[in-house]
């Protein structure tokens, strides 16, 4: 069974009166795009309208909101931190608050220095400089980058160019620099040819790796923004392999995959992998607060310290290590530390209710990790521009859950303080979307 919908939603209303006039909304389209819902208040999983409806928030707010919303040690750490420091420039100064996280980070990924920026998109892009200038200073001539085919890292332009050409793209290609490019084994349940198309891949890295390579970067576990695009531990296991035999970096992305959405604290540790440097951003403060962080190797930091000031890495954010966020995410740790059943247990929550909604004949390639579950739905055209699922989200909707499909993708990456009850409702409001279709 597919369903044959129509790439773009019909315009049959016109929400232009009912628009903010001063807001411009991220990813949207006004002239074909519903209303925004106004939020008044969040706690725990659930976000209040101003309507009065409540709904279960069951993708974390763009996979942000960690514990749920309004948790209440990480907003009386921000409320105790806001009375004694609450910003200080960073190029000149310290903090308490900046120090423990980076040494509490560092042990818990190996990784011993500690760069702070203030999203995704520039934890990236300070990792992708950091490699590049790192092989400049030592006067090495590599000058290539490896990406995955369906990346997302981020919007900034640098993280723009290792992600996938796509429609978010198209408008700046010119200004996007080259990348060479090896294909991402994606792999669903019962999926019988995942082990040629990882061998294929891989013989294509060798082949990339064969020109000297400053990096290789990717999303460890999870291609996110691509649709859940899941692969296998062994696979990047293969592939850090072979990255360090030509002596390239390996930068892992875990913007989304970080603090357990992968169901262990970090995906690079599910998969194996200890890479030279990685982004963090989004759970990371629990989602109080804009906060990114690269970690790097000491290897790579002291390739920066030199009496040549050329050798210095001249990047920086003025919100840089800002005190609220560094004591958001520290109570953000403590919560993760004491409970680390919540993430560790939420894949064999998803397990079974997914396995139940897999027999629905619209729904293709079940997958889960973690706290992420995923599935396609069956269309003739899909893609993120397939109109199927902002039908599956309005259904959602009325059922009282908000979820955002990626096109023809469906997910669920809720907070972990997702109750069973939560999540049945969840599961339920999909399975009758999908009967509606």
């Amino acid at each position: 069974m597919q369903l044959n919908v129509p790439l773009t939603m019909p315009q049959d209303f016109d929400p232009q009166p009912r628009w903010h006039p001063h807001l411009w909304h991220p990813t949207t389209q006004v002239a074909t795009a519903p209303v925004p819902l106004r939020a008044v208040a969040g706690r725990g999983a659930l976000l209040e309208l101003d309507d009065g409806r409540t709904l279960i928030d069951a993708i974390s707010s763009w996979w942000v909101t960690l514990h749920g919303h309004a948790e209440a040690s990480i907003a009386a750490a921000v409320s105790a931190q806001s009375q004694a420091l609450e910003q200080v420039i960073f190029a000149d100064f310290s903090h308490g608050p900046a120090e423990r996280l980076a040494e509490r980070l560092s042990a818990l990924t190996g990784l011993e220095r500690l760069f702070f920026s203030d999203n995704g998109s520039t934890a990236v892009e300070v990792a992708l400089k950091i490699a590049w200038q790192w092989w400049h200073n030592q006067g090495a001539e590599r000058r290539q980058l490896v990406a995955f085919e369906g990346a997302y890292h981020g919007d900034t332009v640098g993280a723009m160019a290792v992600g996938a050409r796509s429609l978010f793209t198209t408008p700046f290609d010119t200004w996007l620099f080259c990348v060479a490019r090896v294909d991402w084994p994606h792999t669903c349940w019962h999926d019988a040819s995942v082990e040629t198309r990882e061998q294929a891949a891989l013989e294509a890295l060798e082949r990339a790796l064969a020109v000297p390579t400053a990096a290789v970067i990717l999303e460890p576990l999870i291609q996110g923004a691509s649709g859940m695009a899941m692969v296998r531990p062994a696979f990047l296991q293969a592939v850090e392999a072979r990255v360090r035999a030509s002596g390239a970096l390996l930068i892992a992305d875990e913007v989304m995959t970080g603090f357990g959405r992968s169901g262990a604290l970090f995906a690079c540790q599910r998969a194996g992998l200890q890479p030279d440097l990685m982004a963090l951003s989004k759970g990371l403060t629990g989602g109080f607060l804009p906060m990114g962080v690269t970690l790097a190797s000491e290897r790579l930091y002291q390739g920066f310290v030199s009496s040549d000031p050329m050798a210095t890495f001249f990047h920086g954010h003025s919100f840089t290590a800002n005190p609220l966020g560094c004591a958001a995410a520290l109570a953000s740790l403590d919560l993760l530390e004491a409970c680390p059943e919540r993430y560790g247990s939420f894949e064999a929550r998803h397990r079974p209710r997914l396995e139940a909604l897999s027999r629905h004949p619209l729904v293709r390639r079940p997958r889960c990790l973690g706290t992420v579950a995923a599935f396609d739905v069956a269309v003739n055209q899909p893609g993120y521009l397939s109109a199927v699922g902002r039908q599956i989200q309005r259904h959602c909707l009325a059922e009282g859950v908000y979820v955002r499909p990626l096109g023809n993708v469906v997910y669920l990456l809720p907070p972990l303080c997702l109750d069973e009850a939560q999540l049945e409702r969840c599961y339920s409001a999909l399975h009758s979307a999908l009967d509606q279709l």
